[in-house]
């Protein structure tokens, strides 16, 4: 099967006089399923349409790019690929100077708010034909968001681009129903029930639907005058974005209201195959030999996609509010199809790179009692516990590994994505459960760990923690000692690399301080930090904007450039330059103790290890100064002296 068209050239050489959809991206266009332009491009065509791509068009000329591919009989599709803007900067509002979703990697082939420039462009030449967008960008910002680029709460990206329909979330159940309907001669302003989309009317002209309960959201206008209505509507929001079948939500914005309606319920198992074998070519358009390799392309290209969502509910993460917290499996025979595929692959040498999903361990678990689940609106499956109702077991993503492992033209299976260790920890009285976790992490450790091992512990912090929604750093250490003693058990040089965040809300300059000590005590010397980024539709963000936490008190948010700097510069408290600065700092914060054994010129002091996080007795410096006087944001100079007293 061919690439799809592209161009004008394309479409003739098809024999094509018009399509019936083009689909606008802001990535370049590799054909393969871990890019969401190519799954709903070849979607439309599985359904029967005739489908071109448009990626990365220009938006700065004459617009020809536009033209090109004629307007399509039925609609546009619009998406952002990745969010732009992450894509384009950094956490400090820094342009970066490359696009890994470009060829040679470079930058500037994508606009500030993709979805936005392109549909408004869209709208202008061809305004009688209907833009449907999606995809991450859309989907985060489907009602009144803080926009942190513009430190501002922003409308839905409905009422800014004039899009007539928005899907949102993993878009293959909507998109087949959307198509199903153009079929049958139905105009998509007309679409106002097909579940998992949302659209904008006339105020107080809200459709009738029997089947939904409807949610009240504060207006866009109330929420820009309150940062407490922002935050409490979008705790009213997450709460329907975790249930399996949620509420209609509605937002009324200056004199129109932005509809949501609920998802399709999640995939069962295998449902998502159909997704993954279409007839993708597993390669970028020729198009781009000669301006270099994609690599986004490059990295995933012998890797293997076997789940999606996240029941981990982290508050930075927005995979909840996209894919959402039920995990939808592939089955295993649509993987091992997969296998096949990709070591027939140009360039494949044996080594299958990752086997995994948001997190790699969570493959066919979901709640033993699916009623409970259907009643359930937690945001986290596994936190502040691991719920009694989730089947932790191990034993069908065992099963696989082996099976892909023991391929004859696959030498290494390596799990790249990140993995649950807490998981494999759990608490429990189920000798068969416990052993399940002891072989999985065993098996992992023996077999799949391409030399480095990701991990996210995120904090050594309890009450950061706390609020990012992850577990205990003493969770880390226990895995952290399973490792070590286990590669020393195999004869293995392996290494754990931890990830952590800094600046999250709620974190001070003594939680980063003890943070790199604590790391720095059990042998690392961490070469990158994650500054925390705040993107739409997460409860992080939130806290960011308002300053609160979830209980609703004040909370300290290190927002300064110089604030979010201070934190990071702990991280490399080896980098001789910033050594007269961490003692200053931690001598004005009454942290000797910490300063001694972090400055020290050996790794780990001989005569003394200090791990805060295990410390119960300590004087908790960031306790005292994690919330903000009065609920505002006061600065980290003499403020932290100040509270202390």
């Amino acid at each position: 099967m061919p690439f799809l068209p592209i161009c004008k050239e394309d479409l003739e050489e098809r024999g094509w006089e018009y399509v019936d959809v083009v689909v606008v991206s802001a990535d370049a266009y590799v054909d393969h399923p871990s890019f969401g332009h190519a799954v709903v491009s070849r979607l439309f065509e599985h359904e029967g349409l005739r489908v071109a791509i448009l990626p990365q068009p220009n938006w700065r000329d004459d617009l020809r790019d536009f033209k090109k591919l004629g307007k399509p009989r039925l609609f546009f599709a619009v998406s952002s690929g990745m969010d732009s803007m992450v894509n384009h900067y950094t956490a400090n509002k820094r342009l970066r100077h490359d696009d890994a979703f470009t060829p040679g990697g470079r930058a500037g082939f994508r606009p500030d708010y993709a979805v936005y420039v392109y549909t408004k462009i869209l709208k202008t030449l061809y305004p009688e034909t209907p833009v449907i967008i999606g995809g991450l960008e859309s989907s985060l910002r489907r009602i009144a968001h803080y926009d942190y680029w513009q430190n501002k709460i922003k409308p839905s990206i409905l009422f800014e681009t004039g899009a007539d329909l928005l899907v949102y979330g993993m878009g293959e159940k909507p998109l087949k129903e959307i198509v199903r309907l153009c079929k049958k001669g139905v105009p998509i302003a007309n679409m106002n029930s097909v579940p998992q989309t949302a659209f904008i009317t006339s105020k107080g002209k809200i459709p009738k639907n029997k089947i939904w309960e409807d949610l009240y959201l504060s207006s866009f206008e109330d929420c820009v005058k309150d940062k407490q209505v922002q935050f409490k509507n979008f705790r009213l929001f997450e709460t329907e974005t975790n249930k399996m079948y949620g509420k209609r939500i509605i937002q009324d914005t200056e004199n129109s209201s932005i509809v949501v309606n609920p998802p399709y319920p999640p995939f069962a198992y295998g449902e998502l195959d159909e997704s993954f074998e279409y007839p993708y070519m597993r390669a970028p358009h020729p198009r781009y030999k000669k301006r270099g390799p994609i690599p986004a392309f490059e990295m995933i290209k012998f890797s293997i996609n076997s789940h999606r969502g996240c029941f981990g509910g982290c508050s930075f993460c927005a995979i909840n509010a996209h894919q959402g917290k039920f995990i939808a499996s592939r089955s295993k025979e649509s993987i091992l199809r997969e296998v096949e595929i990709v070591t027939k692959m140009e360039g494949f040498a044996g080594t299958i790179s990752d086997l995994g999903g948001p997190s790699a361990n969570m493959y066919r678990m979901g709640g033993t009692d699916k009623s409970r689940c259907e009643k359930c609106a937690r945001p986290s499956c596994i936190f502040p516990k691991i719920c009694n109702n989730l089947n932790t077991s191990h034993q069908e993503l065992l099963s696989l590994y082996r099976e892909i492992r023991n391929h004859p033209k696959v030498k290494h299976l390596f799990i790249g994505s990140g993995v649950r260790y807490d998981l494999l920890l759990q608490e429990t009285d189920d000798k068969e459960l416990k052993k399940d976790h002891e072989t999985y992490a065993k098996e992992l450790i023996a077999h799949h760990v391409s030399g480095r091992l990701k991990v996210a512990p995120e904090h050594t912090s309890s009450p950061v923690l706390q609020l990012m929604r992850k577990p205990s750093f003493e969770l880390f250490h226990q895995f952290k000692s399973l490792f070590d003693k286990e590669c020393a058990r195999i004869e293995k040089k392996q290494q754990i690399i931890p990830y952590f965040i800094s600046s999250h809300p709620g974190c001070t300059e003594a939680d980063m301080a003890e943070l790199a000590l604590e790391t720095k005590q059990l042998g690392f010397r961490l070469e990158q930090v994650q500054d925390f980024t705040p993107t739409p539709l997460t409860i992080a963000t939130e806290m960011y904007h308002a300053e609160l936490g979830p209980d609703n008190k004040p909370l300290y948010v290190a927002k300064k450039p110089e604030q979010k700097k201070a934190q990071q510069r702990f991280f490399f408290w080896y980098i001789p330059e910033n050594r007269p600065w961490i003692r200053e700092t931690l001598e004005r914060l009454r942290m000797g103790k910490v300063s001694r054994l972090l400055l020290s010129r050996t790794q780990n002091s001989q005569e003394e290890i200090y791990l805060p996080s295990k410390d119960k007795n300590r004087k908790t410096n960031s306790a005292e100064t994690r919330v903000g006087l009065k609920g505002r944001n006061r600065g980290n100079g003499s403020n932290h002296r100040e509270r202390r007293r």
